[in-house]
């Protein structure tokens, strides 16, 4: 397990408190699961995404995440309707692991309320919160 300083957290992203992240691209939102959480998981073996369309509120589970450790919920950072899935993690889920912010994006969204992204945690808040300080 690394070190929280260790842990990779992109300036660009926002980050929930529920460990996942968010990257506007235009008027979507792209989301996946922190580094953190892929390194608290362990071995990834496999995830159940949504399907194109569905609707999502914030704060409601988007997928389900299942290691050799445990099976874990992944939580909505923001509400919306999903866009595209990442099929790719269907055929080999350990991408959560090897590229947790790059090929291990999860679902693109299409957000009621774009601006709200911007309410999330900043790398520096999410750390903070991850050290215990947040």
């Amino acid at each position: 397990m690394k070190k929280i300083e260790d842990v990779q957290l992109p300036g660009e992203l926002r980050y929930s408190p529920d460990h996942e992240w968010v990257r506007m691209e235009g008027g979507s939102a792209r989301v996946g699961i922190t580094d953190y959480a892929q390194d608290q998981l362990g071995d990834i073996v496999y995830v159940e995404l949504p399907v194109v369309g569905a609707r999502v509120e914030q704060g409601g589970v988007f997928a389900t995440v299942e290691s050799v450790k445990s099976v874990s919920e992944c939580i909505m950072p923001i509400a919306g309707e999903i866009n595209a899935v990442n099929a790719s993690l269907n055929d080999d889920p350990a991408i959560l692991n090897q590229s947790p912010y790059g090929d291990g994006w999860m679902v693109v969204v299409k957000p009621d309320d774009p601006p709200s992204v911007e309410r999330l945690l900043t790398a520096e808040q999410y750390r903070a919160q991850l050290k215990g300080d947040g």
